[in-house]
Parts: structure tokens; C-alpha cells; sequence
């Protein structure tokens, strides 16, 4: 847990005169306003002399939640990110301040590892301690089994966004909030930012835009586009930025991919005690923003082509991107039941991670998990720290054939969970919501039913490469060849022009590179992932070197 001593820091004198050379000094008198709420790319405020205040409009009205003295610097990881700033910033008594406009801030982030690792370490531990006070700025109003909540709170919570959630039917504050605001619960689901906003039935896309999650302006140029977020997407973003290249990510729901849904990776290198996949993102999104790199999200894309010697990526709202490399690290979606009518339960008690959130709603219930794989096994255990009883429903005979030792053991000890080998989810059941499943026993034909409101489904991996040009080499599963997978033929339909062979995980366009679960032959693990996102920036350098004269 992040105390309360980590979310602030106190400059010294000397640093106080380094920090002015990037900002401007201003006076001010008590109660002026110093920065708005709702302010997008917010400057950074440092307090020269007398002291400032942070005010918020939460859940339980307008507050103060802090305030700064000498030496001390305003603001959430908003500063960094250029996101929607969400409280407001006043002069508290007379006095000066320092105000490092933001493009300025990200100078003097890139450029200065000691104020770098200062301003980093304190934003980041305020945004994790927003999480732990009580009460929040971002503030949604719908019902739980309401699939537009869960689409817009499951936004939040990968963005790491620090939200409270009313369900109407669930005490009286959502009504007050409601009542205080003129809006009927017909309107609902509600979102409301502050002071400054109430999104009335925004789609996640909206909200996204009101936070400033998406700032990326049509015609955007870099020297790499990164197509996903996951831990490939993450680790060539910030490889490539950290060597000077232009990077633009952009994810078509938040950073993380499949592994921002994992509650807790425990064999990833260098963290013994284990890491939830969404912390392991924004961790990285920070680092990657760090040095300079834009991640944008939520964002798909609909198709990439030819321009030249570079390339086009085609964005599905219309806008276009412009880059002289690419890399895919669109990543895999788990599979859904092949049962008609399933989508119509999705949200309302089927999910496709297990987060918080998910157990947030599924306290002392009957749950079942589907799937044999590290990430249905990590979803299990954490699960039945919440749940009643958590049955854990594979096909095959046994869970050592697809997990890890370590988590079929807890799966074995834990006194919580069922494993119910060699079976199918054949049927769902229920009206407004899922309600309960039937079962079949491939061995023996044997059915059974249980009264279980929830279904999280962990099964197989789909590669997300539909929006791909049919040039671009994949294999009949719709994984994407690189290197020595692609066979000559291949190249030569694809229109390979260059008088060498694709390096390893380049595509059978040049210059574009896939990584992580969208690869074919890749080892689904994040490390592994991590590995290619890293590895491929060096091909990027010699490849981009390769044009260089053709642009002179």
C-alpha cells in the first residue's frame, strides 16, 4: 500500500533554481486560480513561496485534498500523461509559484534522469493512493448487470483511472447524486468527472475523450506505430523511445492485453511475490510515456498499407497515422462457448478476465471458470478469495498438460475450488442475466446443472489480424509469419522488394514487425513477449537505416 509520506517530495533550494530555468515564476494572491478543473496537458505547479491548495468534487462534495508548500509540486500522473487534470489548483496565500508549461515538462522529463525519477515516483504513487482514500472524482451511476457499466468501469480500472461506482438499487447516494443534478435514472448509466462533466449514456470512446485517454490528431506522423499494448506493444514502445525513435501506441481497449487481466503473474522475472497484469501495464505505459512515447487508447485499427517508403495505418473512426515502420503486438482474444445466444450474457455475468472489478460482483457466489491455461488458473485462486465456491470446468484429463505446476497445486490445496476434468459447458441459462449453466462429461456423456451466475472464459487464443492486408503473410489460423517462417513464394506474392531475407520478426512487409501472442510460433508467456517487443528495436534501427538515403 502506498503511505501517505511516498505522494510527496520537497525540493531543495539548488534544485528549486534548476527547476526555473524550464518554467516561468509567477505571483499570485490568496484564492486565485491557478489551474482549472478539466484542464487537458496540465502544467506542472511548484510552489516557490506561501502555499497552494488542491480541491476535488468527490462523492461527498467539494473538498480539499491536499496542499503544497515551498518545494513542493501540484498535480497526478495527468502532468505527465497530458490526460484531463481532475481537481483544481489555488493560491492558498500570497505568494509565488513556478509553472513548467507542459511540453516544457516533458523536456525536462526526458532529458533529466534525477527529476525524472522524482516526478515519476511521486505522480504514480499518487495515482495509487487515490485508489485507497474512499472516495474519487470519477464517479459512474448504472446497475451492476448493466453491460454498458461494466464496458465503461472496466475502462477505467485498465486506465488505471481511480473511480467509485453507485448502483442504484444499492443504497441511497446514487440517488442523491442524481437528485443534486436533475438527471432521472432512465438516463442512466452516468458518468460524472468532477465538477466539470456528466456524461449521460457515454459509449467507452466518449469517455475516453473526456479524459483525454485519446488526444492523437488525424494526419499524426512517427517514426514507429505500435498496434497494441499488451506486454510486446509496451516493451517496443518503450525500447523505441528510449533510443530516440518518434513511437506512437495506440490499443484498441487499454494497455495490458491479455495480461492486464491477469490478477497476479508470480513467474515473471524480478518480482517474487507476484504482480497483477494491470499494474505490470501502467508501470510500463508510465515508462514508455517517460520517454516520450504516445499511447492513445481505446483505438483500432481497421487497415495498414502501403505509402511509399512508409506506411498508412487507417484507424477505424477514419483518422490516418503515418509511420516509416510498424509493429503488430495486436495480441489474442480468448475464444467464446460455441453456444448460440452467448454474447447476450456477456457483461452480465460472462467475463473474459478476472479483476477487482469481476469479484467486486461476484462476492459469496457460485462461480465457475473455463480453461485449462496459466490464465484460468491465476483467475481461480483469486477468485476463490471471494467466492463461495469456484468450479473450474477443461476439457482435457489433466491440468498439467497446459499449466504451470505451481498453480495446479494451489488449484489442488484450495479448499474453495472444484476441478471437473474432460467437460463442456454445453448450455446458459437465464433472462435479464446469467442465472445458471448445463455441463457434459465428454467421457461418460453425464449432464449436470448448476445455479452459477457467473462464467469467467479463459479458452484458446484468437489472433487479432482481421484488419490486416491479405498480402501480409499468416497461417491458416490467422497468426502472423515473420523471419524463416515465411517461405519464398510467400514473399514474392506479398511484393518483398529488398535483396535480403526478413529478419526474425519481420513480416512479409518490410519494415513491419509482429510480436507476442499475434506471432505465430510465439511462447505465450509475458516474458516472452516482453523479450520481442525489446529485441525487434534493433531491427527497427537497421531497417529504418536502410532508407535513409532514398529520403535524402
Amino acid at each position: 500500500m502506498t503511505a501517505p509520506a511516498d505522494v510527496n517530495h520537497t525540493f531543495s533550494d539548488s534544485e528549486l533554481v534548476e527547476l526555473c530555468a524550464f518554467g516561468s515564476i509567477e505571483s499570485h494572491r490568496q484564492g486565485d486560480l491557478i489551474l482549472a478543473e478539466g484542464t487537458m496537458a496540465p502544467d506542472c505547479i511548484v510552489t516557490l513561496s506561501g502555499h497552494t491548495d488542491i480541491f476535488a468534487t468527490t462523492d461527498e462534495g467539494p473538498i480539499r485534498v491536499g496542499w503544497m508548500e515551498r518545494g513542493q509540486f501540484a498535480g497526478d500522473l495527468s502532468v505527465l500523461t497530458g490526460q484531463r487534470h481532475l481537481s483544481r489548483i489555488e493560491m492558498g496565500a500570497d505568494g509565488e509559484i513556478l509553472r513548467i508549461a507542459y511540453p516544457d515538462f516533458q523536456r525536462l522529463i526526458a532529458g533529466n534522469s534525477h527529476y525524472s525519477d522524482i516526478f515519476v515516483r511521486v505522480l504514480s504513487a499518487r495515482r495509487e493512493f487515490s485508489k485507497t482514500r474512499g472516495f474519487a472524482v470519477t464517479i459512474v451511476i448504472g446497475a451492476a448487470m448493466d453491460r454498458s457499466v461494466y464496458a465503461l468501469r472496466d475502462l477505467l480500472q485498465k486506465h488505471g483511472v481511480a473511480h467509485r461506482w453507485f448502483d442504484p438499487d444499492e443504497g441511497p447516494v446514487a440517488a442523491h447524486l442524481l437528485a443534486e443534478r436533475g438527471i432521472d435514472e432512465a438516463q442512466l448509466p452516468v458518468v460524472i468527472l468532477g465538477a466539470a462533466d456528466v456524461l449521460i449514456q457515454p459509449t467507452p470512446e466518449q469517455l475516453a475523450a473526456s479524459l483525454g485517454l485519446d488526444l492523437l490528431p488525424d494526419g499524426a506522423t512517427a517514426d514507429v506505430v505500435v498496434v497494441g499494448s499488451g506486454p510486446g506493444g509496451l516493451a517496443a514502445a518503450v525500447y523505441a523511445a528510449s533510443e530516440g525513435l518518434d513511437v506512437i501506441a495506440i490499443d484498441a481497449l487499454a494497455p495490458g492485453g491479455q495480461a492486464g487481466t491477469s490478477s497476479k503473474i508470480e513467474n515473471y522475472l524480478g518480482f517474487p511475490t507476484g504482480i497483477s497484469g494491470n499494474e505490470l501495464a501502467r508501470r510500463a505505459t508510465v515508462q514508455a510515456q517517460k520517454f516520450g512515447a504516445r499511447l492513445v487508447a481505446p483505438v483500432r485499427a481497421a487497415a495498414i498499407e502501403r505509402d511509399g517508403d512508409a506506411y498508412c495505418l487507417t484507424l477505424a473512426d477514419g483518422r490516418k497515422l503515418r509511420s516509416r515502420a510498424a509493429v503488430i503486438a495486436s495480441g489474442a482474444q480468448y475464444q467464446r462457448l460455441p453456444i448460440e445466444g452467448i454474447e447476450a450474457y456477456e457483461g452480465r455475468g460472462i467475463y473474459y478476465g478476472a479483476t477487482p472489478m469481476e469479484a467486486q460482483l461476484c462476492g459469496n457466489a457460485e462461480v465457475t471458470v473455463v480453461g485449462s491455461g496459466n490464465s484460468a488458473g491465476q483467475g481461480a485462486i483469486y477468485l476463490a478469495s471471494v467466492a463461495k465456491k469456484v468450479h473450474v470446468i477443461f476439457r482435457r484429463r489433466s491440468l498439467r498438460e497446459t499449466m504451470s505446476e505451481y498453480l495446479v497445486k494451489r488449484l489442488e490445496e484450495h479448499p474453495n475450488i472444484e476441478i471437473v476434468p474432460t467437460t463442456d459447458v454445453i448450455a446458459l441459462h437465464g433472462e435479464d442475466r446469467l442465472a445458471g449453466l448445463t455441463y457434459r462429461c465428454r467421457e461418460t456423456g453425464d449432464e449436470g446443472h448448476c445455479d452459477c451466475g457467473f462464467l469467467f472464459l479463459f479458452l484458446g487464443a484468437s489472433p487479432n489480424t482481421g484488419w490486416l492486408p491479405k498480402e501480409m503473410v499468416c497461417d491458416d489460423r490467422g497468426f502472423v509469419k515473420t523471419g524463416a517462417d515465411i517461405a519464398p513464394i510467400e514473399l514474392v506474392r506479398a511484393g518483398w522488394s529488398l535483396d535480403r531475407m526478413p529478419a526474425r520478426y519481420e513480416t512479409s512487409w518490410p519494415r513491419i514487425y509482429a510480436v507476442g501472442d499475434v506471432r505465430k510460433g510465439s511462447v505465450k508467456r509475458v516474458a516472452s513477449s516482453v523479450g520481442e517487443g525489446s529485441v525487434v528495436v534493433s531491427d527497427i534501427h537497421a531497417a529504418l537505416a536502410e532508407i535513409v538515403p532514398a529520403a535524402q
